[in-house]
């Protein structure tokens, strides 16, 4: 117990420390930039690309410290019993999703290590053959962890459907059959919509790969700079979808789905929300991947700051959408009594709008300075 309460302590302790922290390094460097812009202009790019690498060093560090926070206090007896949770969802949800995402990033930075050694072209052709078999390896390893994963939230949370009065009771509108349908016709629409749109391979190079993980570290580090929060799940930050925004912006519809996906994900591990299989599919890595789609008019002959404001529209309801059919058909019971339950979802649900607002006007914000165009537009 008192183990618990440090960790409860020392979360609540932290998360304020590092909204203000990050509010005032961004507001820096933000400053940095105008102040550059007017004394020296020719300097703002390379002011640019420091600006944007110490963020995200400092993003990566903030990031680590803050998801090892959030799974300590998943495994506190106290604060699964007070949210009626089981203590097993630490051992089939966090640590099997935590151990995916921590052999994926091993597994690309090794692609990393292999790009600088070409780069150099180091003649050891036997070390890049073994880092080459390190990679497989490290990917096969991976896609097994991810299966693995998938596997046991579907165990953890099939036990809990047969016989639970929440799923089965009349009126709480919940339907395994509608939420499974709801969540492949979104994932159909939004490949339709890749394989229509975005003619590039999906591959993922180490440019793009450091890009990715760039993104992903500024989204969940921002996330924690929540604005408010919703009771059953849903939080309006400051402009947390930006980076894997504009990375769907620059690298089109495929790699904006997978790096959206991920983070999704991650957003899950930070502070989950999770009732059925289906609904975790909807409500934190299918409704973050349409993130991905923001790309979808990058290559409309438009100023950027309109390509991707409708981008970002459109992104946005989709994630609105996946959101909407959780809370039809899995958080019906919240809705008040007598209270249609898509007019409960729908209501409920608009806060994605605000969070798409905000990041819209900071991406249209930072699109209007051309140093910054140029950078984003570098593929």
């Amino acid at each position: 117990m008192l183990n618990g309460l440090l960790i409860n302590y020392a979360i609540d302790a932290v998360r304020p420390v590092a909204f203000w922290i990050t509010v005032t390094i961004f507001s820096a460097l933000l400053t940095g930039a105008i102040i550059t812009l007017f004394i020296k202009k020719e300097n703002i790019v390379p002011y640019m690309k420091a600006a944007i690498s110490a963020f995200f060093v400092y993003a990566l560090v903030i990031g680590i410290l803050l998801i090892i926070l959030d799974i300590a206090k998943h495994f506190d007896s106290a604060y699964l019993e007070e949210n009626y949770v089981d203590k097993s969802v630490t051992y089939y949800v966090m640590l099997p999703a935590v151990v995916s995402l921590v052999i994926l990033l091993i597994a690309a930075l090794f692609v990393e290590i292999r790009h600088i050694l070409g780069k150099k072209r180091i003649e050891e052709t036997r070390a890049d053959g073994i880092l080459k078999i390190i990679n497989i390896v490290l990917f096969v390893i991976a896609l097994i962890a991810v299966i693995v994963t998938v596997v046991l939230i579907g165990i953890y949370y099939g036990k809990r459907i047969n016989g639970d009065g929440y799923y089965t009771a009349d009126g709480t509108g919940f339907s395994q059959a509608a939420l499974y349908t709801g969540a492949a016709l979104i994932v159909a629409l939004a490949v339709a919509l890749a394989l229509i749109f975005d003619k590039s391979k999906a591959d993922f190079n180490s440019k793009m790969i450091a890009r990715a993980g760039i993104s992903i570290a500024l989204s969940f580090v921002l996330s924690y700079v929540a604005l408010f929060k919703l009771p059953q799940g849903g939080t309006v930050t400051l402009a947390s979808l930006l980076p894997v925004m504009l990375f769907a912006y620059s690298y089109g519809l495929k790699r904006g789905i997978v790096v959206g996906f991920i983070y999704g994900l991650m957003q899950s591990l930070q502070d989950p929300f999770i009732i059925h299989p289906a609904q975790f599919l909807l409500d934190y890595p299918v409704a973050f991947a349409m993130i991905g789609t923001a790309g979808l008019f990058a290559n409309v002959r438009l100023p950027s700051q309109l390509k991707f404001a409708f981008g970002a529209i459109f992104a946005g309801v989709l994630r609105f959408v996946s959101h909407v059919i959780s809370g039809v058909f899995a958080f019906g019971a919240y809705a008040p009594a007598g209270q249609d339950h898509l007019l409960y979802s729908l209501a409920y649900n608009s806060f994605v709008f605000v969070d798409i607002a905000i990041a819209i006007a900071a991406g249209v914000l930072l699109l209007t300075n051309k140093a910054f165009a140029r950078i984003i537009e570098e593929k």
